[in-house]
């Protein structure tokens, strides 16, 4: 049987249409002839979530995103049908979650829950949810940069203007000279901790070391018979304090007897004025005479 040449072209046209379609979907990670499983994930937001994007869990590539659907009843909602290894097992409780990457795409994540008794199957829903990350982050404190413009403005100008100040120069110097004498004052500090602290250290341990020989001396006196003594002296000092308070002998008369004290005073004054007239008057009581006395 001959194959006529318009046959050939339409087989060749045919196989060349199913290998561009295969080839296509292969680089989309689609693979016709492998077995799959599909589920569906509905988000409020996919954030540009495109078809074919990756579908991971722990990190690894379990799948791809095979069409996505807008669900027109219930406006907010968006269906990803998501194509993953049918060895996969996705517990009840899990959830795919969509995190913005740092240069603009969109990555699907399956958070596996910790379910060994249930699972989802073929065709079920997932719950699924945007997290921001670290871009949603940035996008956060833009309103707070914002707000801080002004501020940084403000002090962007007051630093110019202390810059501008004529006395910044001297106030530089100033510190410089402080500084220098911060580092003059360490090293003294350091001169004295090395050289002169160990001295009186060794000073300290002496007055110690004689302070410890006084305490013994101290431990070795007899307080008691000490203690006597001081009491046997006070007692005669007490006996003869109340002596001299007595009339009943001559230190004691001469101390509390004023007429004692008067006459004496006026036998003094008669002893001196007799020594006084013997002096002047020495004839009248001395005598010489070589003949003899004779009767007046």
């Amino acid at each position: 049987m001959k194959i006529n040449k318009e046959v050939k072209i339409g087989v060749a046209g045919i196989v060349a249409l199913f290998l561009l379609v295969y080839g296509i979907n292969y680089l989309k990670g689609i693979h016709l002839f492998k077995p799959s499983s599909y589920f569906y994930v509905k988000f409020e937001n996919v954030n540009g979530l495109s078809k074919s994007s990756p579908v991971f869990a722990d990190g690894y590539r379990v799948g791809l995103v095979r069409e996505l659907y807008y669900d027109y009843t219930r406006p907010g909602n968006v269906v990803a049908e998501i194509d993953v290894d049918p060895e996969l097992r996705i517990p009840k409780g899990s959830t795919a979650e969509l995190a913005a990457e740092m240069l603009g795409g969109v990555k699907m994540t399956l958070l596996l829950a910790n379910n060994p008794r249930e699972r989802y199957e073929v065709g079920d829903t997932i719950p699924g949810y945007f997290n921001n990350g670290i871009m949603g982050q940035a996008a956060g404190m833009v309103p707070q940069v914002e707000r801080m413009l002004p501020k940084l403005d403000s002090i962007l100008s007051s630093l110019n203007a202390l810059l501008a100040n004529p006395a910044l120069p001297a106030t530089l110097g100033n510190v410089q000279t402080l500084t220098a004498n911060l580092a003059t004052t360490t090293r003294r500090l350091d001169d004295l901790m090395a050289n002169d602290l160990p001295r009186l250290a060794g000073k300290l341990d002496t007055i110690g070391g004689n302070f410890v020989a006084i305490s013994n001396n101290l431990k070795e006196v007899d307080y008691a018979l000490a203690m006597q003594k001081v009491d046997a002296t006070l007692a005669n000092v007490k006996q003869l304090t109340d002596k001299l308070n007595s009339k009943d002998n001559t230190v004691g008369l001469l101390l509390n007897d004023s007429a004692l004290y008067n006459n004496l005073n006026a036998t003094s004054a008669n002893a001196a004025s007799l020594l006084e007239d013997l002096r002047l008057h020495p004839k009248r009581y001395v005598h010489f005479s070589l003949f003899g006395r004779k009767d007046k």
